[in-house]
């Protein structure tokens, strides 16, 4: 399921005095980088800043640097100053060779992070989410 489909698959969860939407485990949300525009219209509903995805709400290709499809997506949150974080289990998602450099750069700017659990994912959330 993708694009405006899958705009369903986005809850809305609230802990610790903390809001963001979340994806569901498992399933697919964006097909192209596009679809990024379904997190940024659910944040936007939800008054939220904050989105946890699962690796497989992400494209296809969103760890593989060489498809732009990271840089397109990441580009377009931080545009809207909405944080992400992405839970990616160990051997889960095979990363292109230079995205753990990638990676590690945009966690530096706050705006993006991945994570190995969703517990690790969602406590980053809980100390970054702020005002909308």
């Amino acid at each position: 399921m993708c694009g405006a489909e899958g705009s369903t698959e986005l809850d809305l969860i609230e802990e610790n005095g903390a809001r963001f939407v979340e994806g569901q485990p498992g399933r697919t949300l964006m097909c192209t980088a596009e679809d990024v525009g379904l997190v940024i219209e659910a944040c936007f509903s939800n008054r939220v800043r904050c989105a946890l995805l699962d690796a497989k709400n992400l494209t296809e290709r969103f760890f593989d640097l060489s498809s732009g499809e990271a840089g397109t997506i990441l580009q377009k949150l931080r545009s809207y100053h909405i944080q992400i974080a992405v839970v990616c289990a160990p051997d889960s998602v095979r990363f292109s060779s230079r995205f753990a450099e990638m990676a590690e750069e945009e966690s530096r700017k706050g705006y993006f992070r991945v994570f190995e659990t969703r517990e690790a994912a969602r406590g980053w959330l809980t100390e970054a989410d702020g005002p909308f």
